[in-house]
C-alpha cells in the first residue's frame, strides 16, 4: 500500500498552505479605510485633544487649528466645513448634512459660525501632516449656553467629524423634563419607555432612577442609579427605553422615573398600566367589547319606549297655599 507517497504529498500540501497564509496578510487593509485622519491640532500646553472646546462672549472671534494627516502614497484633496450638531431620536450625536439648517431658520446653529477662509479645500501631499487654522465668530445676539457643532473633513466619499463644544458666556440653566412614561412588551421582554427633553441651555449627562409599585403583588425594580449613555443637547428630545426583565405577568403597575443631571436639573414622571398575559389580554378586551355593545343596545331599546308621564304620588300631602273649589260638572241625561 503506497502510504509513504501519500504522506509526502500531504506534507507538501501543508507546506504550500503555510507559505501561502504567511505571504497573504490575515487582515488586509479594509477598502473603505480613508488612509487619512482629522483631529484637533495639539496646543503648546496640551497634548492630544479629543475635540475642540471653545468659549467666549457674544461678538467674540475664536480661533483654533485642525490637523490633517495623510498616511497614503497619494495626494488627498480634503474639503472642510462646519456643521450643526443634534441628537437623533435615540440619543446619538449627529451632524446635519451640507445645506441643511436647524428647525428654526431664524436661529442658525454654531456650524454656520465656523469658517476656514480660503482653506475650504486643502491638498495634502503623500505622507504629510497639514495644520489648517479656522475661526468661529459668535454673533453678537447669541444666547448664552452650549452650542454644539462639528468640523467635517471630506475626501473621496469619506467623511471624518471632530466635535466642537462651544460655550457662549452668560447665565447657564440646567433643566429637563421626563415625558411619555409607558411599559411596552410582556414578561422578560418588557421595557420601560420614556422621553427626555432638555429644557435648559447646557448639555446634560442625565442619571436615571426607577421605582415600580404593583397593585396585587411585588415588582422587582430595574437597575437603578445609572448614568445614561447619552449627552442630551440643549433643546433636544430623545426617546429611550430601559429593560425590565422582572415585570409581573399579571398586575397593575405604577412606574416612577427620577432623572437628575449636574447643575441642579431634576425631573420626576410616573406612568400606570395593566400588565396582562397575551391570551388574557385578548379575552379581557373581547369581554369589555361585548359588555359595551350590550349596554349600548339596551340603551337604544330603552330610548325607543315612550316615557310614562309623571302621575300623582300616592298619599301625597296637599299642596300648601290657597285652594280653589273644584268645578261642578253636570251630566247630561242624569236625574237631579
Amino acid at each position: 500500500m503506497p502510504v509513504l507517497p501519500a504522506l509526502r504529498r500531504a506534507a507538501v500540501a501543508l507546506l504550500l498552505a503555510a507559505a501561502t497564509s504567511y505571504a497573504t496578510p490575515a487582515h488586509p487593509a479594509a477598502a473603505d479605510e480613508p488612509g487619512w485622519t482629522a483631529e484637533p491640532a495639539a496646543g503648546t500646553a496640551s497634548g492630544v485633544r479629543p475635540y475642540f472646546y471653545l468659549a467666549g462672549a457674544p461678538g467674540t472671534v475664536l480661533e483654533d487649528r485642525l490637523a490633517l494627516a495623510n498616511a497614503t502614497d497619494q495626494e488627498r484633496t480634503i474639503t472642510l466645513r462646519g456643521a450643526d450638531a443634534y441628537n437623533t431620536a435615540d440619543g446619538a450625536f449627529a451632524v446635519r448634512p451640507a445645506g441643511a439648517t436647524a428647525a428654526a431658520p431664524t436661529a442658525p446653529g454654531a456650524g454656520s459660525w465656523i469658517s476656514f477662509g480660503a482653506a475650504t479645500t486643502v491638498k495634502v501631499p503623500p505622507r504629510t501632516r497639514a495644520v489648517v487654522p479656522f475661526t468661529l465668530t459668535v454673533p453678537p445676539a447669541s444666547p448664552p449656553g452650549d452650542h454644539p457643532a462639528a468640523v467635517l473633513a471630506t475626501d473621496g466619499g469619506h467623511e471624518v467629524g471632530v466635535r466642537v463644544h462651544l460655550r457662549v458666556g452668560g447665565p447657564a440653566l440646567a433643566a429637563l423634563t421626563v415625558e411619555d412614561v409607558a411599559v411596552r412588551g410582556r414578561g422578560a421582554a418588557a421595557v420601560i419607555a420614556y422621553t427626555l427633553v432638555n429644557r435648559g441651555n447646557v448639555a446634560l449627562a442625565p442619571e436615571l432612577r426607577i421605582r415600580t409599585d404593583a397593585l396585587l403583588g411585588e415588582a422587582s425594580d430595574p437597575p437603578r442609579g445609572r448614568t445614561l449613555p447619552v449627552e442630551l443637547l440643549p433643546g433636544q428630545r430623545v426617546e429611550l427605553t430601559e429593560p425590565w426583565p422582572g415585570a409581573p405577568a399579571l398586575d397593575r403597575v405604577r412606574v416612577t422615573l427620577t432623572v437628575t443631571a449636574p447643575g441642579g436639573a431634576r425631573a420626576v414622571a410616573t406612568g400606570s398600566c395593566w400588565l396582562l398575559p397575551r391570551g388574557l389580554a385578548g379575552w379581557s378586551g373581547a369581554g369589555l367589547l361585548g359588555l359595551g355593545a350590550t349596554a349600548a343596545a339596551l340603551y337604544l331599546v330603552r330610548g325607543r319606549r315612550p316615557e310614562p308621564g309623571p302621575g300623582p304620588a300616592p298619599d301625597a300631602p296637599p299642596a300648601a297655599g290657597p285652594t280653589t273649589p273644584a268645578p261642578h260638572h253636570e251630566l247630561t241625561g242624569a236625574a237631579r
